[in-house]
This record gives structure tokens, C-alpha cells and sequence, in this order.
């Protein structure tokens, strides 16, 4: 994302037409997000180290805002899992994912995730269909997992999006919101990024499209697996043998 605008900070954006105004909202909505992108992209490059403190005054002085949007950020990541909030230390970056908890999470992602895919051959209406086609066409446009997270941040954002996309599809509210929040996405990609992920993980996608459009239950459920199941191996190779 752009660097942020030096000459904006919150206390500008609840100006202009008078506090409340009709832009005022729009610009405060702006500036948080490009806060919240601006340090996601820390955490995740390690510019905040894993466990580190992060200090709310001192982002304030880098990013040249108050502290306000900076706190309004932090809460969103910490939903996000990337940071941890601690009484009376503050937030810290939370820790990389070790092999076991790669592991563990894999592990979470295929009990859940087959059953969504097949749920979601049976359940999904037309419109459901066509999104997670859509989401699979802007993947196959979009840079693999390669150099910083700004250069693969659309495509991990369209992984996550897919996978979500065909949970809710299940028409199971409780299983597409613990598919959700997992963000299996952000911990994976934030242990360091594959020159190769993209490539296979495109194909693996479009075998679980096809088994949904074709409503082929038990091959959408396969496919997930199989998807689900090289990943795994495709992460644990990032880590020395045991």
C-alpha cells in the first residue's frame, strides 16, 4: 500500500466540513486502513519482530500520526491474531508458528474444511457459485507468495477469500466462522513466502471448483483434502527435519 500522506492525520480527517460532516467519516475509514495495512505488512516482513513489544507512540512517530488510528490498527490485528494485547506490557507481535503448530493447524483446517467443500457441492446457490469462480480467475492474475507482503498481499487476500467463500457456501454458519477464524492465511504466509506456492495451489483450487459446479460432494471433499494435505507438506518443508 502507498506510503501514508505526511500532511494527513486523524485530527485533519474529523475536520474540513466540521466535525461529524459528511466526509469526515470517509477520510477517518482512509487513513485507519492505510494504518492497519502499514503495520500488517511490518508484522508480517518482520519489521516487528516476532514476540517484540510494540510501541503505539513510536508507530504514531513513524507513520506521522496520532496515536489514535494506531490503536484502532492494533485492535484490528490482534483480531487478525497477529498481535497480542497483555496487561500491563501492551501489545507484542505474537510468535511464529512452530512445526507442531503448523501441524495443529492443518490439522483444525482438515476436519473443517472437506466437510465445507462438500456441503458447499450440495448447498450452494448460483450466486455463491459464481463468486468462488471469480475469486479463483483473480488468483490466476495476481503474483504468487514472492518477496515482501506487499508484493503478494492480493493473492494471500484471494487465498483466504476462497477458502472462506466455500465455507460459507455450506450454508453452515458455525463451520464458516471457525474456517474464518483460523487466519490460517496470515500465519502461514507470515513464516516466509514460497517462489512455488502459487502454481500448485491455482490448480488444487480449480480441482475443488470443478467437484462444487459439477455438485459432486465427495470429490469436492477430496479435492479439499488433497489441496489441504500438500500445503501441509509444502509448509513443513520450511522447516529442518527432525
Amino acid at each position: 500500500m502507498p506510503a501514508h500522506d505526511p500532511s494527513v492525520s486523524d485530527d485533519v480527517a474529523g475536520a474540513g466540513s466540521g466535525a461529524g460532516g459528511p466526509s469526515a467519516a470517509p477520510v477517518r475509514q482512509v487513513l485507519s486502513d492505510s494504518v492497519y495495512e502499514n503495520i500488517k505488512a511490518m508484522v508480517m516482513d518482520h519489521g516487528i519482530a516476532p514476540g517484540a513489544r510494540v510501541g503505539i507512540e513510536a508507530l504514531a512517530r513513524t507513520l506521522n500520526v496520532s496515536p489514535t488510528p494506531v490503536r484502532e490498527a492494533l485492535a484490528r490485528l490482534e483480531s487478525d491474531g497477529l498481535v497480542v494485547k497483555r496487561s500491563l506490557s501492551g501489545y507484542r507481535a505474537t510468535e511464529l508458528l512452530t512445526r507442531q503448530g503448523v501441524e495443529e493447524l492443518f490439522e483444525m483446517r482438515l476436519l473443517l474444511e472437506p466437510r465445507a467443500a462438500a456441503l458447499a457441492a450440495r448447498h450452494a446457490d448460483d450466486a455463491q457459485l459464481d463468486a468462488v469462480e471469480a475469486i479463483l480467475e483473480d488468483m490466476q492474475v495476481h503474483p504468487g507468495p514472492a518477496g515482501p507482503y506487499a508484493a503478494y498481499r492480493d493473492f494471500a487476500a484471494l487465498d483466504q477469500r476462497f477458502h472462506d467463500a466455500v465455507a460459507g457456501a455450506a450454508h453452515r454458519p458455525l463451520l464458516a466462522d471457525a474456517v474464518e477464524r483460523l487466519h490460517s492465511h496470515l500465519h502461514i504466509f507470515r513464516l516466509s513466502s514460497l517462489q512455488s506456492e502459487g502454481a500448485p495451489t491455482l490448480a488444487e483450487h480449480e480441482r475443488v471448483v470443478r467437484a462444487i459446479l459439477r455438485r459432486r460432494p465427495e470429490r469436492a471433499a477430496e479435492a479439499m483434502a488433497d489441496h489441504l494435505t500438500r500445503s501441509l507438506e509444502r509448509q513443513l518443508g520450511r522447516f529442518p527435519e527432525t
